[in-house]
């Protein structure tokens, strides 16, 4: 991917789009006076399945309740600011402690939400840091009452799968509903996929096929002298792993890697299932390019409620990058839902946390319509979007030329608008939307990258290739970093914006569809893929 910019000063806060709702379900308190959470329905919900029921009474649900920071836009303008490497505030972030006190709700605000949610019945879990989290669960009757809404059974008319979820936004006291911006957890239609793509290949020089780390670092110019030691790289899952398989690739490619750690985010993501090899390649990947980097791998359950969990745990952790191969289209995601995702990210952001997500493999059309549309988390104004390319390397291991894969995704953001740190690169075909994707990778599954999987060596490509190979070099850029006594990299597009293509691959040539490479920033690849050196050179000032 490709982009470039001559930074302008401060970095604006993206303005999000917000959808109109339907009226709320009749509440059971007709004497108070309620207001609906905005966005927080399924859209086209009656056009594209079919109600097949009620949900059961006494079926258990857990949700996530996100607030709204306080302060209005100070939080995006303070993001702008620590991000702006032209900002007198570039790299102070804020502690947890800090964002809590600074942007949370007050114990007071927090405590209204608990006690309303008991007096229904409802249980209260755990409340995050920085206090604009709450975990309840309860039975459907019990949330149906607390949230004004009615749960029921649908039947997807393209799929045929079967879900359940609110006929109507949620509604809630008028003094709760202005703290509340999404209520995950009142339905499970959106699974999130993983954007690995596997193909079998001729054998480059890795058992099975695909690219090895000698060839990955030699295509990148990753320096030897940086390995990610002392650095921590947090991955984002839904799905499990067997450490004998990285073991096995580790020993293979005398990495000496550490061994992952897991943490399970409410109760973890469940038995082992065809996501398996995604998470494998998420890690080893990792250690191809940044072999010496702690790596967390976060597990949770793909539900909506999950995702928003798992990507708080995260930055309650406070690992500085993490990798996100997962993602839906935009389209597929309640308006609430990306708002509250969105939220977790800025306070990430604010916290000097760097997120890296696949843009996609269906190429401009990641809803499968016939349209042109974006995968999220890659389209957030927080996160970074990593497109695919397909990289080829010398005999030698170094750089030879690289193009656009096909399967790439980008394009322009249906609900976010353009951000700042992105209008000197603005595109008529944008339309004053957030542009994606920011950076790119090789994802290309013919040759893909070797790894070791399920008992035996395959080639996978896909852009979840691409997102922890530009997680790895944020990791080593840290590690250069501290040794100058700076500040993590943090949210990384205004920085790489104003590097203007210095440092970057610029990739020409190649299509994801309906868009084509081009000189300079482009709907293929972005600014395109990194040079190592050269870049952290640049970003290091």
């Amino acid at each position: 991917m490709k982009s470039r910019l001559k930074l302008l000063g401060l970095v604006a806060a993206p303005a999000l789009v917000t959808a109109v709702v339907p009226a709320a379900y009749a509440s059971d308190a007709p004497h108070t006076a309620r207001a609906a959470v905005a966005g927080d329905v399924l859209p086209g919900l009656k056009h594209n399945a079919s109600r097949t029921g009620k949900v059961a009474a006494g079926k258990r649900i857990s949700v996530a309740i996100s607030l709204t920071p306080r302060g209005g836009t100070a939080l995006d303008t303070f993001v702008a600011k620590v991000s702006d490497p032209h900002s007198a505030s570039y790299g102070h972030y804020l502690t947890k402690r800090q964002f809590a006190a600074r942007f949370g709700r007050t114990d007071a605000e927090v405590n209204k939400l608990r006690d309303y949610l008991r007096s229904q019945g409802v249980t209260v879990g755990k409340v995050h840091s920085g206090n604009l989290l709450v975990d309840a669960s309860g039975t459907a009757a019990q949330l149906q009452k607390a949230f004004g809404t009615r749960l029921s059974t649908w039947k997807d008319a393209a799929s045929g799968r079967a879900f359940y979820a609110n006929d109507s936004a949620p509604t809630l006291p008028s003094s709760l509903a202005s703290l509340v911006s999404d209520v995950a957890g009142l339905n499970n239609r959106v699974q999130l996929h993983h954007q690995a793509t596997p193909h079998a290949v001729s054998p480059h020089d890795g058992p099975g096929g695909g690219y090895t780390p000698a060839q990955l670092k030699g295509g990148y110019n990753v320096s030897s002298t940086y390995t990610g030691s002392g650095q921590k790289i947090a991955l984002l899952e839904f799905d499990g792993f067997q450490q004998s398989n990285i073991t096995k690739y580790d020993t293979n490619y005398s990495l000496g890697s550490p061994t992952p750690t897991v943490s399970k985010v409410d109760g973890g993501s469940g038995s082992l299932g065809d996501g398996q090899v995604e998470v494998e390649l998420d890690i080893e990947v990792l250690h191809a390019i940044a072999p010496k980097a702690n790596v967390t791998v976060f597990e949770g359950p793909n539900s909506d409620a999950g995702e928003v969990d798992t990507y708080q745990a995260i930055v309650d952790s406070g690992i500085p990058t993490t990798s996100i191969s997962w993602g839906a289209a935009e389209s597929a995601r309640t308006t609430s839902n990306i708002n509250a995702v969105d939220a977790v990210f800025k306070a990430g952001a604010a916290e000097g946390l760097g997120f890296y997500a696949a843009s996609g493999d269906d190429g401009s059309d990641d809803a499968g319509d016939g349209g042109t549309s974006v995968d999220y988390p890659a389209s957030d104004p927080y996160v970074t979007g990593v497109g695919g390319t397909k990289l080829t390397v010398t005999s030698a291991n170094a750089f030879s030329k690289e193009v656009a894969w096909s399967g790439g995704g980008g394009g322009k953001s249906s609900v976010f608008k353009i951000p700042s740190w992105q209008t000197a690169v603005q595109k008529s075909a944008g339309g004053g939307y957030r542009q994606v994707p920011d950076v790119s990778a090789h994802a290309n599954p013919s040759p893909g990258v070797s790894i070791y999987s399920q008992g035996s060596w395959s080639s996978v490509g896909g852009t979840s290739a691409a997102a922890p190979e530009w997680a790895a070099f944020a990791a080593l850029y840290n590690q250069q970093a501290a040794a100058k006594g700076k500040a993590n990299l943090g949210f990384a597009n205004p920085a790489l914006y104003t590097a203007s293509g210095t440092g970057f691959h610029d990739i020409t040539s190649g299509s994801n569809g309906a868009y084509s490479a081009a000189s300079g920033w482009d709907f293929t690849t972005g600014w395109g893929s990194y040079n190592a050196s050269t870049l952290a050179t640049k970003l290091l000032g």
